[in-house]
């Protein structure tokens, strides 16, 4: 384990950033911070970098505790919000300083640097200094020189956010490749879901002085801890509708649009239990009237998006539901659409908490309730 945070705590005056915040980071695995503004997450890459201390709970690197110890003597390369770029150096004398510190050759540096920059196409303004740079190429000029010192720990807040769309799409790509190949163990800051879910390893999902679930990308869309979590991944936003499971002779149900359409047989123990069931646009698809569980909407709006079309319908009592599919395959435009639900796509979370229900078992089987 390269890096270790256990029950961190930071307040501001009476304002708690952290509080109690644990996580662990193995060598070469990139880790990433993801939540809303002012969730924590750059606070908590100034604690890992020695900007600012912690209130209470341990920081330990390579198995040695960082209690005062300074950030140049952590093995740390950072490329925060801020650049904090040396405005009296252009973009190549600012990508070379760690290396030029470590007394390399300047062949070997020329090489390093071309090629970071190629990677993150500014070799056209490296002789340009900060003021003459835009804030997009300012952040990669950071996240360059951060890169070029190759550190064991490298901490990114947000790099791309002011890059344009196309090179962020290019980088999100070419980032995880050139990470893997320097072999950094990696924490990296983002707002953005598509973002975290393409660059990290696991992901540490923040909100409101902590970390509320840590998990591979995978297990974080497919199994969010509460519906806060399951709304910030996807895009269509989750479908959300309170229902009360029931349980039936066929088995676990729960009701759509006047249909009793069945659910995991696991969730027996919350029959009768006011419930939000949660399922994403893309496990709906659109089938013909008369089949088995088909759930009606009266279709409002379809708009197309590129790669899929998304199609806005309401269910007999009103409420919303969204459903997506690839371009190009059908689904009705207007009037009345039927919906199938795939049983093993349903989440259920609790009406007073917000947590998802964990079925005691997987299987398929039968439940009921209203929305």
């Amino acid at each position: 384990m390269t890096l270790a945070l256990e029950n961190i705590v930071k307040a501001f005056k009476k304002d708690v950033v952290l509080d109690g915040v644990s996580l662990s980071v193995d060598s070469g695995e990139t880790l990433v911070l993801f939540g809303p503004s002012g969730a924590g997450k750059t606070v908590l890459l100034r604690l890992i970098a020695g900007v600012i201390e912690p209130d209470e709970g341990t920081i330990t690197i390579q198995g040695r505790d960082m209690d005062g110890v300074e950030p140049e003597d952590r093995g740390i390369g950072m490329a925060f919000q801020n650049f904090a770029l040396f405005p009296h150096m252009d973009a190549t004398q600012n990508i070379a300083a760690p290396l030029t510190a470590r007394n390399m050759s300047k062949s070997a540096i020329t090489e390093t640097v071309n090629r970071i920059a190629r990677m993150l196409k500014i070799e056209h303004v490296l002789h340009h200094k900060p003021k003459e740079l835009s804030n997009g190429q300012k952040q990669r000029t950071a996240l360059a020189r951060a890169l070029a010192g190759e550190p064991d720990i490298l901490l990114l807040d947000d790099p791309l956010r002011n890059v344009d769309a196309k090179l962020r799409f290019e980088m999100r790509l070419e980032l995880p490749r050139l990470l893997k190949d320097q072999n950094a163990t990696v924490i990296y800051v983002t707002q953005d879901y598509k973002e975290a879910m393409a660059l990290g390893d696991r992901i540490a999902v923040m909100n409101a002085h902590g970390i509320e679930q840590t998990g591979t990308p995978s297990e974080i869309y497919l199994a969010p801890a509460n519906i806060e979590i399951a709304r910030l991944f996807g895009d269509p936003v989750i479908n959300l509708l309170d229902v009360i499971p029931e349980q039936t002779e066929g088995g676990m149900r729960i009701t759509l649009s006047g249909v009793p359409v069945p659910i995991d047989g696991g969730y027996g123990e919350v029959a009768g239990r006011a419930c939000i069931v949660g399922i994403r646009p893309e496990a709906l698809r659109f089938v013909a009237e008369g089949t088995a569980d088909a759930i009606p909407l009266t279709i409002e709006t379809e708009t197309p998006l590129n790669e899929k079309t998304v199609t806005l319908g309401l269910t007999k009592n009103g409420r919303e539901i969204m459903v997506s599919r690839p371009a190009g395959t059908p689904g009705p435009a207007e009037g009345t659409g039927f919906i199938a639900i795939d049983a093993t796509h349903v989440h259920l979370f609790d009406r007073a908490t917000g947590n998802r229900i964990v079925p005691t078992e997987r299987h398929t089987a039968r439940s009921q309730g209203a929305a």
